[in-house]
């Protein structure tokens, strides 16, 4: 169960001052939830919670595991995000089982809250920051239901040796360094693979994500031929930067045994619902199953959270006009509800949550049926 004790109204919480998560340690620990806030949280808590029973399956004992991937924007160095936006993105992790994370940055403080939020049963691994301009003070984690599933004690960062890179190329390492770790559940082992792709459209931003994917692969090749037979279901995930014209570099990966799930094939993941940068894709064996609706598609999607927490409704908007005003660097240009609705569309909302959506698929571990089958179809 998540821990909302800070969103309890202040006459409860007189005696509570050291179990509350939601403090500001750089001005004596002072609450960051007033009263009117707290009342707001409580109710878009509960829609969100509605919108997430609806478009994302329940966690079955023994049955399914929910693995999600999604790149919180600037997770740490964006200062105006508030407590409020806090427990909606843990709200959301919370529906999943493994959340791999991409974009968490050298300040812990908010991913330290949301974790006291998720509760203890809930553990993590991250990497640290990949230094230099190009890795952006960025790192990557995996945040887990550890009731559920565990660490299998494979972990390490993707690193390319010299006598892969091209010389040519002029690049030797990807520039935000990828996070490889092991999980199992049950009988069912597999290790993810998260990565942050170089961005931009165009032909040199291009050629640069092409040899990040090309080294990638090569390493990857590699270590699936030397990982022991178990733990060879492999699934590379993340923010890819992958746009519709870059089906080449999407060949590298396919080409390799990787196959795109499709469920989540051809999906807007950016918040402006117009590019389809956030990919899962899965080499596994046979009893590696992603579970089917009743059409026989995989359980996969977006889950589009601002149709629950930011809505983009005249009167949601309204509430937020004070805190617009006080993030915003030139305050004096938001002189009309226009204005307000286009910096909260383009800019605020998006630095409270995030400018990427959650990308989800539902993994089956209960194959016992598969198993006996193949293993009765080979005598």
């Amino acid at each position: 169960m998540m821990w909302y004790n800070d969103l309890r109204p202040d006459s409860e919480l007189l005696n509570d001052r050291y179990a509350l998560v939601m403090l500001d340690s750089e001005d004596n620990y002072k609450r960051l939830l007033s009263e009117d806030v707290k009342k707001r949280t409580l109710f878009n808590l509960m829609r969100l919670r509605n919108g997430i029973m609806d478009k994302i399956p329940r966690k079955t004992v023994d049955s399914n595991l929910l693995l999600c991937s999604w790149n919180i924007k600037n997770f740490g160095s964006l200062k105006n995000r508030t407590a409020e936006s806090l427990y909606y993105i843990a709200e959301i992790i919370n529906s999943f089982d493994i959340v791999a994370l991409q974009e968490i940055n050298r300040d812990l403080d908010d991913f330290r809250k949301v974790l006291r939020v998720l509760g203890s049963h809930w553990k993590y691994t991250i990497t640290d920051v990949t230094e230099g301009n190009h890795g952006n003070n960025e790192r990557f984690g995996f945040l887990y239901d550890s009731r559920r599933i565990n660490q299998s004690g494979l972990s390490g960062e993707i690193v390319i040796p010299p006598e892969l890179a091209n010389s040519n190329s002029g690049i030797s390492q990807l520039k935000r360094t990828p996070i490889f770790t092991g999980f199992e559940s049950g009988w069912r082992k597999f290790s993810i693979l998260s990565v942050h792709l170089h961005p931009g459209d165009g032909t040199a931003n291009k050629a640069i994500r092409k040899e990040e994917v090309r080294l990638l692969m090569g390493i990857v090749k590699n270590k699936i031929n030397a990982l022991p037979y178990e733990d060879r279901n492999m699934i590379i995930l993340g923010d890819t930067n992958l746009y519709d014209d870059d089906g080449d570099i999407v060949k590298q990966i396919t080409d390799t045994g990787f196959k795109e799930r499709n469920g989540l094939t051809g999906e807007f993941t950016n918040t402006s619902l117009n590019q389809i940068y956030d990919r899962i894709f899965l080499n596994v064996d046979d009893y590696f199953k992603i579970a089917k609706d009743t059409n026989g598609i995989e359980r996969g999607g977006v889950f589009n959270l601002f149709d629950y927490v930011y809505k983009n409704i005249p009167e949601e908007l309204s509430q937020y006009h004070d805190l617009m005003l006080l993030h915003k660097e030139n305050p004096n240009t938001l002189t009309s509800n226009s204005k307000f609705e286009k910096y909260f569309n383009a800019y605020w909302k998006r630095n409270q949550m995030s400018d990427h959506l959650p990308v989800w698929i539902e993994i089956q571990t209960e194959s016992s049926d598969e198993f006996l089958k193949i293993k009765f179809d080979k005598f």
